[in-house]
């Protein structure tokens, strides 16, 4: 076995050359193109769940991503933890087609609602903080006044409310929830003060706000996990039908302490809907920090879990 296996492996590496170049020269087999391809022939796409090409649909299903989003505007850096409108996009137009309702229960200064309307798609936030609302009212008017008329045939509503109470705010059906809550009371947490200098010299907020509804200023890990999986349930009966829901989230360190919030919610959240799968967003500009150097393993995360659920009624009764 051994001599045989020293032969093969000189056959191979005398035979490399010749097999890659070859290999780069010959086109792709017709079953791996049909596979990347099933415009092609005879097989067209019949796609149900969006709008998009069968190389963009392949692209998105890659299980983790590097996004570094674009510099914030002057408007919306106030928000201390705001995502990206190009990050929303993406999974916008992947679980939607054009036309179809999105809804932010949690909508900040408005990310997801601006990513909707260059989609092509209405949209409904839902802001506790009446700053921060008004503030996506403004950047969703300048949106819309740039998109001409294509923003103009579109609905892009902010609703000044508490998302735990969603009876009360007349919603419609909804195609598809893009958002992403408080990381629990980080922005409070030790560790977090020169950040918070940091903002503060410049006149920007440290924290959310100090409104007793506010997920943001609950102290106890577990009180914050079942309210804020409560304010999910209770936009279950505004999905359509296998709808999707996809929140982003990490898992979250305090006190030398590693609270999983990315599978608490997972856990949780997959007793009234089904989770399909997660895709991790990787930041790879963040400067690396010496945690724990010389002492004990403490990691950089630099990485965020979007996890997606979807509602099968049939499932979830």
């Amino acid at each position: 076995m051994l001599v045989w296996s020293c032969v093969l492996a000189r056959a191979v590496r005398r035979q490399r050359p010749s097999i890659i170049s070859s290999f780069e020269r010959s086109p792709p087999p017709q079953q791996a193109q049909e596979r990347i391809s099933p415009m092609s022939g005879k097989r067209p796409f019949k796609n149900k769940l969006n709008d998009l090409d069968p190389k963009q649909w392949i692209k998105f299903q890659k299980s983790w991503f590097v996004h570094n989003p674009p510099p914030r505007k002057k408007d919306v850096i106030r928000h201390p933890a705001k995502f990206p409108e190009t990050l929303a996009q993406e999974f916008i137009e992947f679980f939607t087609k054009a036309g179809g309702t999105v809804l932010d229960p949690m909508a900040g200064t408005g990310s997801t609602l601006i990513a909707s309307l260059r989609s092509g798609r209405h949209s409904i936030g839902i802001e506790l903080n009446p700053h921060y609302a008004e503030i996506a009212r403004k950047v969703i008017a300048q949106e819309k006044q740039e998109l001409g008329a294509a923003g103009a045939v579109l609905r892009a509503d902010i609703l000044t409310a508490d998302a735990a109470h969603p009876a009360v705010l007349d919603l419609p059906l909804i195609d598809y929830i893009f958002t992403s809550p408080p990381y629990w009371d980080m922005l409070h947490a030790r560790g977090a003060e020169t950040q918070q200098k940091r903002r503060a010299s410049a006149k920007l907020d440290v924290i959310y706000s100090d409104d007793p509804d506010d997920l943001g200023n609950i102290r106890d890990y577990d009180e914050f996990l079942e309210r804020l999986v409560q304010i999910y349930r209770g936009l279950v009966p505004y999905l359509q039908p296998r709808a999707y829901l996809t929140i982003v989230v990490k898992n979250l360190k305090k006190g030398g302490r590693i609270y999983p919030l990315a599978w608490d919610l997972a856990r949780h959240m997959s007793t009234f809907l089904t989770l399909k799968d997660e895709r991790l967003w990787v930041q790879d500009n963040i400067p690396l920090a010496p945690y724990g150097m010389g002492n004990a393993w403490v990691s950089n995360i630099h990485h965020h879990y979007c996890l997606q659920f979807r509602y099968e009624p049939e499932s979830h009764p």
